[in-house]
């Protein structure tokens, strides 16, 4: 009997263990990207409101798998940016972020209250580019093909979920051995250039009103709604965008991590010693 009790105590405290490595995290900031209407590579100049859900797994006491849903916005005018006042083009995108990847402490946070961090991982997000006509309406971008696609120099229509390349850092505060408070910045590399819709050169105005319609041939160059403008539909292959340039998508701000499983306060964080002690028995 005393042999099967200590089997299952010690079966117990594995599995608690086990779910002490697991982290609950919660992540508010804004959200960015660079491309064709916003050419800088970090900026709050068009940023919007970003919140994320996710977890984080210890693999060791500085190596973590982690995993996160965020849910954000990304726009553009060029209006705002100057990028080219002349073409007078203009986006919003909401955006969702599903990312799986690895996180490093460069310091051990169980032995210090505050460490950077770094990360890498992959990402599958989706966008779908939209705009307002002069009348207010909102009009999504990717089925009109305003840069020809589906019938201009073989030209496809893009796809609106892609994967992307997740990199960055930032610092963890540790409050507790089981709350945290974590400052990141995490760029995203993409493999589109039409987060914005925009990429290539014009289409021929002509051929872009008989394959796409009088809306793809508006809402792909809007210089003529300018006050006072004589600007005119550009001719065909005049430059639109930058095709040499993929886009790219970041998320900014602060988040906390909670251990699912409380883990006991055992140690003194001024002299070290490594993670606290579960109370497990040894014996019994």
């Amino acid at each position: 009997m005393k042999s099967l009790i200590l089997s299952a105590v010690t079966l117990l405290c594995v599995n608690f263990s086990k779910a002490q490595n697991f982290h609950f995290t919660l992540f508010a900031g804004v959200s960015n990207y660079q491309g064709d209407l916003q050419p800088k590579r970090f900026t709050f100049n068009q940023g919007n409101l970003a919140l994320g859900v996710g977890g984080l797994y210890e693999l060791s006491e500085k190596l973590y798998l982690r995993g996160n849903f965020t849910v954000g916005k990304i726009s553009g005018d060029d209006k705002k940016s100057f990028a080219n006042s002349t073409r007078n083009l203009s986006f919003n995108s909401n955006l969702l972020d599903v990312h799986l990847g690895l996180e490093y402490d460069i310091l051990n946070l169980y032995e210090r209250s505050v460490v950077p961090f770094i990360f890498a991982g992959v990402s599958v997000f989706h966008y779908s580019p939209y705009t307002f006509d002069t009348t207010g309406r909102k009009v999504f971008l990717q089925p009109l093909g305003t840069e020809g696609q589906g019938f201009f120099q073989g030209r496809e229509k893009y796809g609106l979920t892609k994967l992307s390349l997740p990199f960055g850092g930032g610092l963890k505060f540790a409050v507790s051995e089981n709350v945290r408070i974590r400052f990141e910045i995490g760029f995203r590399k993409t493999f589109t250039d039409y987060l914005d819709d925009v990429s290539t050169t014009y289409a021929d105005r002509a051929q872009l009103l008989a394959n796409n319609g009088q809306r793809a041939v508006d809402l792909s160059f809007r210089g003529d709604e300018l006050k006072g403008s004589t600007l005119t539909y550009p001719v065909a292959d005049a430059k639109r965008g930058n095709a040499g340039s993929k886009d790219l998508y970041y998320f900014g701000g602060v988040g906390v991590s909670f251990r699912l499983s409380p883990m006991l306060e055992g140690r003194d964080r001024s002299s070290g010693g490594g993670r606290g002690k579960m109370g497990c028995p040894t014996n019994l």
